[in-house]
């Protein structure tokens, strides 16, 4: 079994989305072993996305990740990482395929309604980020 971190971006939270992307979860068979809805800090969203702090989205990117509240998730399944992926579709919403959650609720580049880590290191720093392992289940 593997562990991949997700979060419902603030777009999709206010939006009224996150009701709907975590029946989707479910329906693909992921297990939820750990799950809270925060609302980041500019500080915690910078340290969150410090591997962009280089690029020039960097600024709008963590704006954006403290302008409401979001459900950050840990997911596990067999190759859950991949498979999150799957589910979230391209990273611009235009470019995602049809059944996707970025599709379905994502409206930009920047605003595209999922996060989800993209390799094993990865989501080891991501759900250790936000996660104690007393509270994942």
């Amino acid at each position: 079994m593997e562990r991949t971190l997700a979060i419902v971006k603030p777009d999709a939270f206010a939006a009224g989305h996150a009701g709907r992307i975590l029946a989707r979860i479910y329906q693909e068979g992921f297990n939820v072993v750990g799950m809270k809805k925060l609302f980041l800090s500019e500080k915690q969203a910078a340290g969150f996305y410090h591997v962009h702090e280089s690029k020039p989205f960097f600024d709008d990117l963590k704006g954006f990740m403290s302008s409401g509240p979001c459900l950050v998730m840990v997911l596990e399944s067999d190759g859950a990482i991949r498979k999150w992926r799957d589910l979230m579709g391209a990273t611009n919403p235009s470019d995602a395929g049809a059944g996707t959650l970025r599709k379905e609720f994502g409206t930009s580049l920047g605003r595209n309604a999922v996060h989800g880590s993209d390799a094993p290191e990865t989501a080891a720093f991501e759900v250790g980020y936000f996660f104690s392992g007393l509270e994942l289940l």
